[in-house]
């Protein structure tokens, strides 16, 4: 795009109503980097879950800090043998890198068995489900965009009681996903 076709796109935009000069500011200005050290969660300290798993989630990357583009987190898995039900995410493609231990994921009709150092890609709209294999266990968790699963993770980490399915199911669709099988059992 020309200079002038630039500016004359980025007048438009200023001159709409939803359009601000913040906006412009944020859109023209580079962001500035930061450090998410080994063991500390950027917001929120260490997240404990209850209801899916009793895991422990650190923000690395918060949607905050990308404009709802990207999300990292790094999970510490607490749970052997228990995962997620069987879920969509409609609107975010999501990734999981193995630190340590082992876990296997149901991805649409596939089941895969991963170890530490294994990836594996989980796009939006097709159902998945995963669980930790092995005693220890640890993961970087990628969702682009963003989305909601922060929140979620803050609404888990707050409840006082360990919740039913239906009430599991209800939180999954405030957060934009929807439960739809049960969880993935392992031997």
């Amino acid at each position: 795009m020309n200079r002038n076709r630039f500016l004359t796109a980025i007048a438009g935009l200023v001159a709409t109503t939803s359009f601000s000069f913040t906006t412009l500011k944020k859109m023209l200005q580079p962001g500035k980097g930061f450090k998410a050290s080994a063991g500390e969660g950027r917001y929120h300290g260490h997240i404990r879950l209850k209801g899916v798993n009793s895991n422990q989630l650190d923000v690395k990357v918060s949607g905050k800090d990308t404009n709802g583009d990207l999300a990292i987190f790094e999970q510490t898995g607490l749970s052997p043998k228990r995962g997620t039900p069987l879920h969509v995410h409609p609107n975010q493609d999501e990734i999981f890198q193995i630190l340590e231990g082992e876990y296997h994921f149901k991805v649409g009709d596939d089941i895969h068995k991963l170890k530490a150092g294994d990836s594996i890609f989980l796009p939006r709209n097709v159902p998945h489900a995963w669980t930790q294999v092995s005693e220890k266990a640890r993961t970087t968790v990628i969702l682009q965009p963003a989305g909601k699963l922060e929140e979620f993770f803050v609404t888990m980490a707050a409840l006082e009681k360990e919740p039913t399915q239906e009430e599991v199911a209800k939180i999954f669709a405030a957060h934009d996903m929807k439960v739809v099988g049960p969880r993935l059992i392992v031997d």
